[in-house]
């Protein structure tokens, strides 16, 4: 069914010896080309480029040479041609991200990084070619489950090769930066969160430095781990085809893609979700009392996480009440045993939260309605699931979790369907009657879906029933296959774009938002030769003010590879700034310079209480915008505004204008 691979059964060129010369015919071209661009000067996408598309065009040549093996295959030239232009966006993605690393980040000089990259292109043009573009010579057909077990195996290697270059070279979002300021302040627990993302990105820098692999190695390893506890899960519900059907899916969909390379609260939260699942199915569905051990320590680490973990917990708990055979473990104390210990292992937030007033606690308390708008957002919410999962797997998803999907009475096989439509449908329908009252977040729900994967993995490996008309459960099933062709392109194009751009195509005007969240290595520069003049000008040292709640300040602390700068956030001027209101609670009324920083102008003048911030400022100037340029290609913009003093928040004024402008 799936032409995506086919290892075992795809001969290798024949005439390998000509292959040899025109692979170094190419190599040679490759490498020569990206010299000669290198040296006029060229960007370094452009030059790598070029290099590997003149390559790749010999290389085609070679392998399209005509065959009679069309005809066998039954497909056309140009479906061989589509399937190398898949190869070659793969191969470009990977050998950017290569040249990305040993350049900007191993410091090596061009002229020698190019010779890694050109033998890696050489190696995955082959393989594609010889295991996904060149047509089987015979027409044995495969079983379903041997042609995506060859494709699964593939698929997620390349994934976790594409994770594994893109995490040390692409720039940190605020997010994660904000993640890296926490264990900067290394403490029980956090006032937005609890403390196991500070934990492991304390580990990963103290191991990998300050840098993005150092803070995002922690999201690596968890994307293995999560791998690891689904592909067992899956294999003790079903069998281990469809266990590696399933870590198919976990490394293609978005939102799981995302949370294995960013480090934020969602990486060690989906881990531990993934290994809750696990224990619980061991100990609920198996009967295994030892499993309860697991369920107690994945709870407790997933809640250190993130809190949304206990929607796992509410869930185990409808399970035990309305399977008889689950039931039973109410009079054992192994559970009871698992809840303290979980307790136990979460008692750090405990601590820090009574020590805080629970404002944790009660800050989460009030978020669990939604953002806050009073909106009805159930629309919306379904939106968001065809984000983090496709439009192919939010149907898939759906199908598999109807009832009747296994079409059999056999008990444990309805016992197992009861479970993963416990696991996944109790956080689902919590979070869709939320949604009727307010918005969610789009990736609240993310983790949730976890426990749909195996059925929608499951119902990848049927065969089709060719008596009748295709049913919807056919349809979507065959939509896999352009979803994930269209996912891995899409990955791999966006973080090339991200680290090395390409010719001709701009940062600004693609899409609002996303430059002013990222290039803030290149902002920061500038904003610390900003800083540099002030200090000049004035003989004193600036206070830098980042004018978001914390994204602004926290990312100008990671990229501050200058002088350090003393950086504070918003909550100077009487908004809230999270953690920055307890790292720097106040500060108090100076005649030291003063530079606000910030994504949008607006974010300089007024404050979202409507109050002027030019009011609590000595002698402000104009709000000034620093163009971001890097080999001659802007990047982004940044906003900011030179004062002479700080008056202090005693200064607070209203402005009409400011609510005019917040109404508008």
């Amino acid at each position: 069914m799936l032409e995506l691979a086919g290892v075992a059964r795809r001969p290798l060129f024949s005439d390998r010896g000509r292959f040899a010369v025109t692979g170094l015919l190419a190599a040679f071209l490759d490498g020569l080309l990206f010299e000669v661009l290198m040296s006029y000067g060229a960007s370094l996408a452009l030059s790598h480029i070029a290099g590997f598309f003149a390559a790749a065009t010999l290389h085609y040549w070679f392998i399209s040479r005509p065959r009679l093996l069309y005809d066998l295959a039954g497909y056309s030239r140009w479906t061989e041609f589509g399937r190398f232009l898949v190869v070659c966006m793969l191969t470009l993605s990977v050998r950017g991200g290569i040249l990305a690393v040993l350049i900007q980040a191993w410091h090596i000089p061009p002229i020698a990084a190019i010779l890694p990259a050109i033998a890696a292109t050489a190696v995955i043009l082959y393989l594609g070619s010889v295991f996904y573009v060149v047509p089987a010579g015979h027409s044995t057909t495969p079983s379903v489950d041997a042609d995506w077990r060859t494709a699964s195996f593939g698929i997620i290697a390349f994934v976790i090769l594409l994770r594994l270059i893109y995490i040390g070279v692409a720039q940190l979002i605020p997010d994660e930066a904000y993640y890296w300021n926490y264990a900067q302040h290394m403490d029980l627990s956090f006032y937005d969160h609890p403390p196991m993302v500070a934990w492991l990105i304390w580990l990963g820098t103290s191991i990998f430095g300050n840098s993005e692999f150092g803070v995002r190695v922690g999201a690596f390893l968890c994307g293995l781990i999560t791998m690891g506890y689904l592909f067992a899960l899956t294999r003790n519900l079903y069998d281990s085809a469809t266990g590696i059907r399933a870590v198919l899916l976990l490394a293609i969909l978005p939102f799981f893609f995302a949370t294995g390379a960013l480090m934020t609260t969602d990486a060690p939260l989906v881990a531990a979700w993934a290994a809750t699942l696990y224990y619980l199915e061991r100990a609920l569905i198996a009967n295994q009392g030892r499993a309860w051990l697991g369920v107690g320590i994945a709870f407790g680490l997933g809640i250190l996480s993130k809190y949304t973990l206990g929607l796992v917990g509410i869930a185990a708990l409808v399970f035990v009440i309305i399977d008889p055979v689950a039931r039973r473990w109410l009079r054992h104390p192994y559970p009871y045993l698992a809840v303290l210990l979980a307790l136990l292992l979460f008692s750090p937030v405990i601590i820090w939260n009574m020590e805080h007033g629970w404002m944790s606690i009660l800050f989460q308390s009030g978020r669990a309605r939604g953002i806050g708008d009073n909106e009805f957002g159930l629309f919306e919410l379904i939106l968001h699931f065809a984000v983090l999962l496709t439009p192919a797997g939010l149907l898939a998803a759906a199908i598999a979790l109807l009832p009747g999907t296994d079409q059999n009475n056999n008990s444990s096989i309805c016992r197992r369907h009861l479970f993963i439509m416990v696991f996944t449908g109790v956080p689902l329908a919590i979070f869709l009657i939320l949604s009727i009252f307010d918005t969610q977040r789009f990736h609240w729900t993310g983790p949730l879906w976890l426990m749909a994967l195996p059925a929608m993995a499951w119902m990848m490996g049927k065969t089709r029933s060719f008596s009748g008309s295709p049913t919807i459960s056919d349809r979507v099933t065959a939509a896999w296959k352009p979803t994930i062709l269209a996912c891995l392109v899409s990955y791999a194009i966006a973080l090339h774009y991200l680290v090395l751009g390409f010719p001709g195509i701009p940062y600004q005007g693609i899409y609002k938002g996303f430059p002013e969240h990222y290039f803030w290595r290149q902002a920061t520069a500038g904003i610390e030769q900003i800083v540099e003049n002030t200090r000049r000008q004035t003989g004193q040292e600036p206070i830098v003010v980042g004018m978001s709640k914390w994204s602004v300040a926290t990312v100008l602390t990671f990229y501050n590879r200058g002088k350090p700068m003393e950086i504070r956030s918003r909550n100077m001027f009487g908004d809230s700034g999270a953690m920055y209101e307890l790292w720097y609670p106040s500060e108090s009324p100076t005649t030291r310079p003063v530079i606000l920083v910030g994504m949008w102008q607006d974010n300089l003048e007024c404050t979202r209480n409507s109050i002027e911030i030019g009011s609590m400022l000595v002698d402000p100037g104009p709000v000034r915008e620093l163009a971001i340029v890097e080999d001659g290609k802007p990047l982004r913009g940044v906003y900011y505004r030179v004062a002479h003093g700080y008056l202090g928040k005693q200064y607070q004024q209203i402005s009409p204008k400011c609510a005019e402008g917040k109404h508008t």
